[in-house]
């Protein structure tokens, strides 16, 4: 094709000439026009890059999070690195956001706690620009790294943030907004902020019916199933469980399917059915571990392990909670104070005093640092019943004044009063 017949009708070949040699930058205008001309797109035109591999690439980022969500974390990280690789060639940061979230959830699932909140703080870099509810995935994925280590109130700080930026400026997007209220759930319950996780949980369900992504209604009926939990209403968190089951049995999601099985289990276990509560905390660790998630299998096992204690199978339990142990506090401050704590019950059962107070010193020395004021207190409380027993009332009446200063002012978080609820779709 000649100049002339590239510039024809609308521009001439000498304003051709001056665009080839660089002297002159195109309007948007004349880009469109000698995009259609070449029969190709302005991307291209202007980046040297077939508008077709973006797509292609976007498909194979949908791929990978669906293996996600079917497979194995480690397999799918695989393929997020390649994608990431390029994603960076082709200067796409959009697409290298999305491969850096899924790259964060994966390693969430590893429990690769540092690894997950570098990738979600590159993603939220790439994202600077975009729009709050473009972020919200980052945001939540940092404030849930943040909640497994056990840093309870920053993951507080960081969801309320972003409710109250979505809130206040006029960008209540649903999607998002459930989002972050079904995560700020848990760091609510585990500090004992009953009332403000109850909030959250009436917002998410209010917002539910304009969310049209079935997999975050699903994950949002998991979370919300934990209010009802803290509010005695078993009944209904077993419904809001069942219902989150069915959703993710239709979309194969086999992590959040096992989390099900997990907070049945715990329901079961609240109510005194311990057969069930076992059968299920089995399954989902069993499921769990066939997905390498190495986090999420730990925790899980300290529910089994307490379950394993009421059961009267001291053994067994002991064992589950000594091989936490050995993995450290990467599976988080509070599961690891958990399993601390198992000991130190099934110790003082076994009438090995010594023990069990070195376990709850132990765990409390993990609690302290991630704010869950209602599982110290317990903590504290089952130290002063030791210590009163073994006749040392002073340390006993210490650990009880410590218990109560845990109880005084529960769930309090770093930004005061609780986010702004949104605008009611109704008003």
């Amino acid at each position: 094709m000649t100049q002339r017949q590239l510039s024809e009708p609308a521009y001439t070949p000498a304003y051709v000439s001056t665009v080839e040699a660089g002297k002159v930058r195109p309007s948007e205008t004349a880009l469109r026009f000698f995009a259609e001309r070449l029969d190709t797109s302005v991307e291209e035109l202007t980046t040297g890059r077939p508008a077709r591999l973006a797509t292609e690439l976007r498909y194979a980022l949908t791929d990978a999070q669906r293996e996600l969500a079917t497979g194995s974390a480690a397999e799918a990280a695989v393929r997020f690195e390649r994608l990431l690789a390029e994603a960076v060639e082709l200067d796409l940061p959009p697409e290298q956001a999305e491969a850096l979230l899924g790259l964060g959830d994966c390693a969430l699932e590893s429990g690769e706690l540092d690894l997950a909140r570098d990738r979600f703080e590159a993603a939220e870099r790439l994202l600077a620009v975009a729009p709050l509810p473009k972020r919200a995935r980052a945001v939540r994925g940092r404030a849930v790294a943040h909640l497994l280590a056990g840093e309870l109130r920053y993951a507080c700080y960081l969801l309320e943030s972003a409710i109250d930026g979505l809130s206040t400026s006029g960008l209540a997007d649903p999607e998002a907004l459930v989002l972050l209220y079904a995560a700020v759930i848990g760091p609510y319950i585990d500090m004992g902020a009953h009332a403000r996780a109850a909030h959250a949980a009436e917002v998410a369900l209010a917002l539910a019916p304009r969310v049209s992504d079935p997999a975050l209604v699903a994950g949002m009926h998991r979370q919300v199933a934990r209010t009802f939990l803290a509010e005695g209403r078993t009944a209904d968190a077993d419904a809001a469980l069942a219902e989150a089951q069915t959703i993710y049995r239709q979309l194969r999601l086999g992590t959040d399917l096992a989390h099900c099985h997990w907070m049945r289990g715990y329901v079961h276990a609240q109510n005194g059915h311990l057969d069930l509560a076992e059968r299920e905390l089995r399954t989902a660790r069993d499921m769990l571990t066939a997905r390498r998630a190495t986090l999420y299998t730990a925790q899980v096992e300290v529910e089994l392990a307490d379950v394993l204690r009421r059961l009267g199978r001291f053994d067994q339990a002991a064992e589950v909670a000594a091989t936490l142990l050995r993995l450290g506090d990467r599976h988080g401050a509070v599961h690891a104070g958990g399993a601390h704590r198992l000991l130190g019950l099934i110790a003082e059962e076994r009438g090995d005093t010594e023990d069990a107070e070195q376990h709850y010193v132990q765990a409390l020395a993990f609690l302290e640092r991630s704010g869950a004021s209602g599982d110290l207190a317990d903590l504290c409380r089952l130290l002063g019943d030791l210590l009163r027993r073994a006749g040392r009332t002073e340390a006993a009446m210490d650990a009880y004044r410590t218990g109560l200063g845990h109880r005084a002012a529960p769930g309090t978080t770093t930004l005061g009063p609780p986010p702004a609820a949104p605008p009611h779709p109704d008003r």
